[in-house]
């Protein structure tokens, strides 16, 4: 199996412009949705964390949070963190899909750190370097991978869910037609199978992994005590209660739902274009 060439449908977005052309389905869905796709999740994703971390947010629904975000600070307000938000869902998005999920998790890491403290304290820097630089600088390694547990806690379980229900809903969908029914869909029917999928997949990716969301963005705001990481977060989960551990759960479902379905719908259209081999599938042997 050539892992290259599925690192490079995890990250590379722009060679579908040299590709040959593909399904006139994913190119609209492509031009219309993904070139924003980014920023509006990056927006979501400023909403969700100041829902976690910030107490005035705290019983906010995402458009009154999201409101008050742009009415205080403008509506650059909703993009703070963009940088580290891209370039983290770049390198672990590559790492991921190349079956890489621990060393993504390794760079993911420090890029959370800083999309973090720029969220929460906009005075922090005025970017992704000057960010990540300020980290490096005072925090050193240990505050820059402060997080790391949380985040694998975080990033298996939302893998696991992504990759699992996506499968499961893709299964379910093709058993409901005959063999001729299959190899005939059209490039419509299987953009919505593919979309369908991956909605619900984000759904469940986001509810398996919120908590360990929740404490990753305490822990990078430099909540909870001192100690070992199992001691901060085990005292971080009993402050923050069984309602405080889902908050901000909402944006997070369809930040997630959006990200997931797009990256299944790009992964799956470039590796068509590169003829990268299928995935193995595992039937249940007849009783």
């Amino acid at each position: 199996m050539n892992y290259g060439q599925f690192f490079i449908g995890g990250t590379s977005i722009m060679v579908v412009e040299k590709l040959s052309r593909l399904t006139s389905c994913f190119d609209a869905f492509r031009r219309i949705v993904l070139h924003k796709m980014l920023t509006r999740c990056s927006a979501i994703d400023v909403v969700k964390t100041r829902i976690q971390i910030d107490p005035a947010f705290a019983r906010s629904s995402m458009l009154s949070a999201g409101r008050s975000i742009i009415a205080s600070e403008g509506p650059k307000g909703l993009l703070t963190g963009f940088g580290p938000t891209a370039v983290g869902y770049l390198v672990q998005g590559g790492a991921k899909f190349s079956g890489y999920e621990f060393f993504a998790d390794i760079l993911l890491t420090p890029l959370e750190a800083t999309r973090i403290r720029l969220v929460s304290d906009r005075t922090y820097a005025s970017g992704l370097v000057t960010g990540f630089t300020r980290l490096a600088r005072e925090g050193g390694l240990q505050d820059m991978y402060a997080g790391f547990l949380p985040i694998l806690c975080k990033q298996i379980p939302y893998a696991i869910g992504q990759f699992t229900i996506n499968e499961f809903c893709h299964e379910l969908a093709f058993q409901q037609m005959t063999e001729e029914r299959k190899r005939t869909l059209s490039p419509y029917s299987r953009f919505g199978i593919a979309l369908g999928s991956g909605i619900v997949a984000g759904f469940a990716a986001a509810i398996l992994s919120h908590p360990a969301d929740t404490l990753l963005s305490q822990i990078n705001k430099g909540h909870g005590p001192k100690g070992s990481m199992t001691h901060r977060l085990v005292t971080l989960s009993k402050q923050i209660g069984p309602v405080g551990i889902w908050a901000g759960l909402g944006p997070r479902m369809i930040m997630t739902a959006g990200l997931v379905a797009g990256q299944f719908i790009i992964y799956g259209g470039i590796k068509e274009a590169l003829h990268a081999p299928p995935g193995i599938e595992i039937h249940k042997g007849d009783d």
